[in-house]
């Protein structure tokens, strides 16, 4: 059964939707940095925008220079520039590979290391199954990687501002890639325990991000396309139902609770872990 989710406002109408999808994608081409936000929201520039971004990632990749052993910083540079390339394969999984021809962990892993303990990148590890403790259930040897920013991951991937007005494109842009980093981004700020994902190989599966909220995990499935059909999530709940209270997608799609599947649109991201509670509440009612 669909039923709307009265979340104590009004019920999203379509042109409403329409308007906050259109501010998203603002949101995905400035991203949150104050200087190309106010270059956005003050001045309308956005060559000055961009060039906000572009001086940012110049002043971070200076940055690296400042490691304490020199001969580290052509190796971050190299995994901070590989990002994009990264997120933009079917399968998200971090190839050390990408990050130069012929590359293995033990040469590159402490310059990634140095770049997730700065907080310019978020690490997400692969679960393998959803436990708790978490932690417990960490593959270490198996993870995807994010930037801090959507708009600095929109201007290192060197995709144009021109894609604000080329309907849907910023949010399927390479495999759905941004749309994946501002939610991890709002998941991020939202729940005390950082997320992981969940994956196996044969036939292959993925389901985006798991989070703990409280001592439950949730599955999370991140839709940026039409196509909001869920196999991962399926297949997920056949093989934990014991433990999945309530599974939840993403998408351009309205705020709805489906059985036990909880559609959040996109732009309410920042209010998971509200809609979260508001859905457990229902499908507890009598």
């Amino acid at each position: 059964m669909i039923t709307p989710i009265d979340c104590g406002q009004c019920m999203l109408c379509p042109q409403k939707t329409a308007l906050l999808a259109d501010t998203l994608k603002m949101y995905y081409v400035t991203g949150g940095m104050h200087e190309s936000v106010l270059m956005w929201t003050q001045a309308r520039d956005v060559n000055a925008m961009q060039e906000a971004l572009s001086n940012i990632l110049g002043a971070y990749e200076r940055d690296f220079a400042k490691h304490p052993d020199v001969r580290e910083y052509p190796k971050i540079s190299m995994v901070w520039k590989s990002v994009p390339s990264q997120l933009a394969r079917e399968n998200k999984k971090f190839i050390y590979k990408a990050v130069k021809e012929g590359a293995r962990a033990r040469e590159y892993e402490d310059a990634l290391q140095w770049l997730s303990d700065a907080r310019l990148l978020h690490k997400i590890y692969r679960s393998t199954a959803p436990g708790l403790p978490v932690s417990a259930y960490d593959d270490l040897s198996t993870f995807k990687i994010y930037l801090v920013d959507v708009g600095l991951l929109r201007r290192l991937a060197m995709l144009s501002p021109t894609a604000f007005g080329e309907g849907n494109r910023l949010f399927t842009e390479f495999k759905g890639a941004l749309t994946e980093n501002y939610v991890l981004q709002t998941l991020i700020t939202q729940f005390e325990c950082f997320p992981r994902y969940w994956s196996q190989s044969n036939p292959p599966y993925e389901v985006d991000f798991l989070i703990q909220r409280d001592n439950d995990i949730f599955p999370i499935e991140v839709k940026s396309e039409a196509n909001i059909a869920g196999k991962s999530l399926k297949k997920f709940k056949e093989l934990f139902g014991d433990k999945v209270k309530l599974r939840v997608r993403f998408s351009l799609d309205n705020l709805k609770l489906d059985g036990d599947v909880l559609n959040i649109p996109l732009f309410m991201a920042d209010q998971t872990d509200k809609m979260i509670g508001i859905a457990l509440e229902h499908r507890n009612l009598p």
